[in-house]
């Protein structure tokens, strides 16, 4: 067998794994490993800041579902991954993160940018090892990718010492393949006795989490619902899972990201099968309301988030592909069809009444007007990125999305600054996609400099920015608990940060909008001046300063901002 470069297996290793790109920065302690990726297959974007490399990683897994791969080099480069990390162990994403770290002899002697940076991920990672054997590397990143998808996906850490990049091994790439990954298969009886409960009930709902997404199980949630007749709701993570003009759509659940409909809907229910999901407490809200008298089922790939936030009636552990699978299977042998038309027709006159409005004319912007357009102007193939704040609750509520992987929020961690780089990592899978990032004004602001990656690399993609000029949902909170307005206004001279000029600094462009009625306008010059300049462009909207959104503690009891219907 041929001797290699370790880094040159590798980097083969990688290609082999389906990486065509990867987000990094170079250093010191992890030039072996640039140097064999320089003459590969591998394209490779320099980032701003190593936590943009583990955001577009992301954005790159959720976009197309494999392994989204950052690199950097020892020390703080391992230590600013950590966020990415924490991130993308909370939303379940496929990610490797890969650090370069001082030769092994000077380890233990505080060399210069040396951190033990694999116990500082472990919290955060499946995962997290330091590479002692040369010899070990190739299986080390086999097991890596294995991990990463495996169950329930999420994030590894691997640690290249200088002196272990530089050695040769033994390797044969003909000889080599990925390690297979083993879906889990459902307990049969569990799978009846889930089918017996749902045929049992009378007001039954399927509640479609991310895991419906990260199984690539939407199609099948779809069959179910339209065989049985039973309406589907979607978490924040699980948005995409069931298009949203479907007439069994039921809407969003929740005491932040929700719909009118979807709460009253969810209370109305009497079974809940949900798939995927972890039942987050920005979900649930008061547990004795949301659990109530009804029946849960609860279907999860890894076993201790069963049970985890309450006791269901029935736990299953199983892939949620082929859980749905099996339970379509069990339907149609026992011949069961669609029996809910009465809560059916319920669904759809709570959805016809039960909405918030979005049709405001008034100056500054109302928010929900933003997503409005956003909703007529783009078609369902866009991608859309964003983080967290009110706007991240204002999509939930207003927006709509109709197919997987297309609607992608960082939902549990909710780090400031992930829209812009997640935005060119789908751009990086998907590059004749057309890709919209909707931030906040502060957020904006985290992670400002990675445009300077999409102008380099020509990534084009429209920002929508709604700015308040306002930590706005720390304002909202502050008013709600605490009867205060603290360090929270970020507003100076006329219009604050002049995020235009901010833009153009980077080599892009950008608008301001201060009234409703030019929003269609400049949106669409921002979506052909994005294709033209093939770079980011902005459209900043000047939205009412203390706005709020619909909140409270519990689903039966939410405070609305504006006016509504009440039939």
């Amino acid at each position: 067998m041929a001797r290699v470069p370790v880094m040159r297996a590798v980097v083969e290793l990688l290609e082999s794994e389906g990486i065509d790109v990867t987000f990094g920065c170079p250093g010191a302690a992890i030039l072996p490993l640039y140097e064999a990726m320089e003459d590969s297959g591998i394209r490779h974007l320099i980032v701003r800041h190593e936590e943009g490399a583990t955001h577009m990683a992301d954005g790159w897994a959720r976009t197309n579902g494999n392994v989204g791969v950052a690199i950097g080099t020892s020390g703080p480069a391992g230590t600013n991954m950590i966020t990415g990390l924490y991130t993308a162990q909370a939303d379940s994403i496929p990610m490797l993160c890969i650090t370069g770290q001082a030769v092994s002899s000077k380890l233990h002697q505080e060399a210069f940018q040396a951190v033990d940076i694999v116990e500082v991920a472990k919290p955060v990672t499946k995962w997290s090892v330091q590479v002692k054997e040369a010899a070990l590397a190739p299986w080390i990143f086999r097991e890596a990718f294995r991990i990463a998808r495996s169950g329930r996906p999420g994030p590894v850490l691997i640690d290249l010492p200088l002196d272990v990049q530089k050695q040769e091994i033994e390797w044969d790439p003909e000889l080599d393949a990925p390690l297979p990954v083993q879906r889990l298969e459902p307990h049969p009886p569990r799978v009846e006795r889930a089918l017996d409960m749902l045929l049992e009930s009378e007001r039954p709902l399927i509640l479609a989490g991310g895991g419906v997404i990260g199984a690539e199980a939407s199609g099948q949630v779809r069959e179910l619902a339209e065989l049985l007749g039973v309406p589907v709701q979607v978490t924040l993570m699980g948005k995409g899972a069931f298009p949203e003009d479907h007439e069994l759509y039921a809407g969003m659940t929740g005491i932040q990201t929700s719909q009118r409909y979807g709460n009253r809907s969810f209370l109305e229910s009497d079974l809940v099968l949900a798939v995927g999901a972890r039942f987050g407490d920005r979900h649930t809200g008061a547990l004795d309301v949301y659990r109530g008298e009804r029946r849960f089922i609860h279907v999860d790939v890894e076993p201790t988030q069963i049970g985890r936030v309450f006791g269901p009636d029935l736990g299953v552990v199983s892939d949620a592909r082929l859980f749905l699978e099996a339970l379509l299977d069990a339907a149609r042998k026992r011949e069961a069809h669609r029996g809910f038309d009465e809560w059916v027709r319920r669904v759809g006159e709570l959805k016809r009444t039960l909405t918030r409005p979005d049709d405001y004319d008034t100056v500054p912007i109302k928010a929900p007007r933003v997503y409005r357009e956003i909703n007529e102007i783009f078609p369902p193939e866009t991608y859309f990125t964003t983080a967290i704040g009110l706007y991240q609750i204002w999509g939930g509520q207003f927006q709509r999305a109709q197919l997987p992987r297309h609607y992608q929020v960082c939902g549990q961690a909710g780090p400031l600054g992930w829209e812009i780089p997640a935005a060119i990592g789908v751009k990086s899978a998907e590059p004749d996609a057309e890709v919209v990032a909707v931030v906040g004004d502060y957020s904006f602001q985290f992670l400002v400099e990675e445009l300077a990656v999409a102008a380099q690399y020509d990534v084009p993609f429209v920002i929508i920015m709604l700015n308040n000029e306002y930590l706005g949902l720390i304002r909202q909170a502050e008013a709600d608990g605490f009867g205060m307005n603290t360090e929270v206004d970020i507003h100076y001279d006329e219009n604050g940060t002049d995020n235009v000029a901010l833009m153009r600094a980077y080599g892009c462009t950008g608008a301001r909008v201060f009234e409703p009625g030019e929003l269609r306008g400049t949106i669409e010059w921002a979506r052909k001046e994005a294709v033209n300049t093939s770079r980011p462009v902005l459209v900043e909207v000047m939205i009412e300063r203390e706005a709020s959104t619909a909140r409270g503690t519990s689903i039966d009891a939410l405070i609305e901002p504006e006016p509504v219907a009440n039939p």
